[in-house]
């Protein structure tokens, strides 16, 4: 009886081995079909993705203008500003030792920190070029696979080879020290980027990336501007009087050495410069801004897509 049993199981072990299909052999003209879809994938998910960072980075860049505009741009020009400024220029000049690079150094990094303070903090509430960046990463990652998973289908190719395929296909190849690496197959198949470790270290590559140009929402602020005013603000302040606001925090005897070789201070201070001033700063401004977009948007290095087309990166 034990006997036939095991027959039986031998027979039945053989007819499942006889019915099983013959693994599909994928001809080298269709690979090569395949491999041209996935690159065509990736440069479609690439433009798409493009087109999502400069929508999301121009929404991003209306809210700092709004900012700048309802916020920063009256603070500055106002009159109790300029007249703070003022003491703060001659607190500078004071342990400067007529070094008028640090004295313009010193205010624009002043102006630099209210800029933050005033328009990008607040902003940042909302969306920042980092978010976006790592939105648009994510964006990338899902529509290219979505777009790969339709590529086996039309060929035939069965999922496990494909999946074969894709493995052997780097997206993120980090030269040392970081020396981390990433298949296209695991970046697409995993739950959370921020889990693989290749992409952990691009990101901290792509933050330690060398900045052409100021990043406002990554340094101290709007740098160039800023350097630029403080010239300016030093330059008229060189021929003013501050003695008045000076004495005030420090003493009729020190504001009367500082008040030396310098005439008043109320031309600076007068209001009706006032539209002047915010036009030449708005005209400063609107300049940054056109610089900043354009890094933003085309830095591979630090910008809003240094993430967003990584196969072959």
């Amino acid at each position: 009886m034990k006997r036939c049993f095991l027959l039986v199981v031998w027979i039945v072990m053989l007819a499942g081995c006889a019915s099983r299909p013959p693994p599909v052999t994928v001809s080298p003209s269709t690979w090569r079909q395949v491999d041209r879809e996935i690159i065509a994938a990736s440069q479609n998910a690439t433009e798409q993705a493009s087109h999502f960072a400069r929508d999301a980075l121009q929404e991003w860049l209306d809210l700092v203008r709004q900012r700048t505009e309802s916020d920063f741009i009256p603070w500055f020009s106002r009159y109790r500003t300029r007249k703070w400024m003022s003491i703060k220029v001659s607190w500078y000049q004071m342990g400067a030792d007529e070094d008028k690079e640090e004295v313009v150094d010193r205010l624009a990094l002043y102006l630099q920190q209210q800029y933050r303070k005033r328009v990008l903090v607040p902003v940042a509430r909302q969306t920042d070029p980092v978010r976006i960046r790592e939105r648009t990463t994510r964006f990338y990652v899902w529509l290219l696979g979505e777009l790969l998973a339709k590529i086996p289908l039309r060929h035939g190719v069965p999922p496990e080879q494909f999946e074969r395929r894709l493995a052997g296909i780097p997206a993120i190849t980090l030269a040392p020290p970081a020396n981390q690496d990433a298949s296209l197959q695991q970046l697409i198949r995993t739950e959370r980027l921020d889990r693989l470790p290749a992409y952990r270290a691009l990101g901290i590559r792509i933050r330690e990336a060398p900045a052409m140009v100021v990043l406002w929402s990554e340094d101290a602020g709007i740098t160039s501007v800023a350097r630029q005013t403080s010239r300016q603000l030093t330059a008229e302040l060189a021929t003013s009087s501050v003695a008045g606001a000076v004495s005030a925090m420090i003493g009729q005897a020190a504001g009367t050495v500082l008040s030396l070789g310098v005439i008043g201070v109320t031309e600076l201070l007068r209001e009706h410069e006032r539209p002047e001033r915010e036009a030449q700063l708005r005209k400063s401004l609107n300049t940054a801004f056109d610089q900043e977009w354009r890094e933003w948007i085309s830095s591979r290095d630090h910008g809003v897509m240094a993430a967003g087309s990584l196969p072959g990166r």
